[in-house]
């Protein structure tokens, strides 16, 4: 009798990755307030759970926070500062379109191993962590999740991820921008090889005052192509065809547009306060998380 039980796809992180990122955490380096308390802390001034200090009261701070207790025995205005706990929230914007499902592994699977590396780090962190997989719009969406319990919600979602549909970085990213309530990091998981550009759909992110993280998935076959001669290329997004002639000189313009696209890219983001990390499906995206990304400040 056949065997009919499906086959369970492999874990995106093995056991042995998950433990090296036990000790991790992201960071953000902009200031934010979440809605939950959440384990973050810093001083702020308001009403909040903890007294922490004083300072000299100025023009335009809240009169509710002034203590009138040592003004009377003072003769001075001073505002209370309290420990306020803040809460994270990590958005990972995940790229689905059909163009991601090309390489080996598929730029897709190494996004997906990316999302699934930060994501552990932000739910054993208590760090409210939200998936948006998009092509031209919002496909699939893992709503804020929190904790060590959720650790299968994620992977589970993150597995069922398949590759569909053309791209439109513009329009998803519009529709991100004014879906999305809290304030953290956002990090962008796509190969930006969108016809309609990068930049307006960009300028969607930095409005959020946000950290933005974005990172550009290429294979290797697109960074080093290995072919020559006759051929009949076909979008397999939008199934635009393109006959050319691979030659030497082909091959060398191609490289070097590529690279002007890339630091293209890199000038927009560096100039707007952005990170833009670019890797190839060859690098091991252990190395990426533990190494790159700590290196850029995302997690320490």
């Amino acid at each position: 009798m056949p065997d009919t039980t499906a086959t369970k796809p492999a874990p995106l992180l093995d056991p042995q990755f998950l433990a090296r990122l036990e000790h991790l955490e992201l960071v953000s380096r902009k200031i934010f307030m979440g809605r939950m308390k959440g384990e973050r802390r810093s001083k702020r001034k308001g009403q909040s759970v903890e007294f922490a200090d004083y300072r000299n009261y100025v023009i335009g701070d809240d009169l509710r926070h002034l203590d009138w207790n040592l003004y009377g025995r003072l003769d001075r205005l001073f505002i209370r500062l309290f420990m306020e706990e803040e809460d994270l929230h990590f958005y990972v914007l995940l790229d689905n379109s059909l163009s991601m499902d090309f390489g080996s592994p598929t730029k897709l699977h190494y996004a997906k191993q990316v999302a699934a590396a930060l994501g552990f780090i932000g739910l054993v962190n208590m760090d409210r962590v939200i998936v948006e997989a998009f092509n031209n719009r919002l496909t699939q969406s893992l709503p804020a999740i929190r904790g060590r319990r959720s650790l299968w919600r994620l992977f589970d979602f993150l597995q069922k991820i398949e590759p569909a549909g053309p791209s439109d970085l513009k329009k998803a990213l519009k529709n991100f921008s004014l879906k999305c309530s809290g304030k953290g990091i956002v990090v962008l998981l796509a190969d930006l090889m969108d016809k309609g550009g990068y930049e307006d759909a960009l300028r969607y992110l930095v409005a959020r005052q946000m950290d933005i993280y974005v990172i550009q998935i290429l294979s290797q076959e697109e960074i080093e192509p290995d072919v020559v001669g006759d051929l009949k290329l076909v979008d397999i997004e939008d199934d635009d065809v393109a006959e050319i002639t691979v030659s030497g000189p082909l091959l060398k313009r191609y490289k070097q547009n590529l690279a002007a696209y890339r630091a293209g890219i890199h000038e927009f983001c560096t100039r707007r306060g952005v990170n833009y990390i670019f890797t190839s499906n060859q690098v091991p995206f252990d190395r990426l998380v533990l190494s790159y990304l700590r290196q850029r400040g995302l997690v320490k």
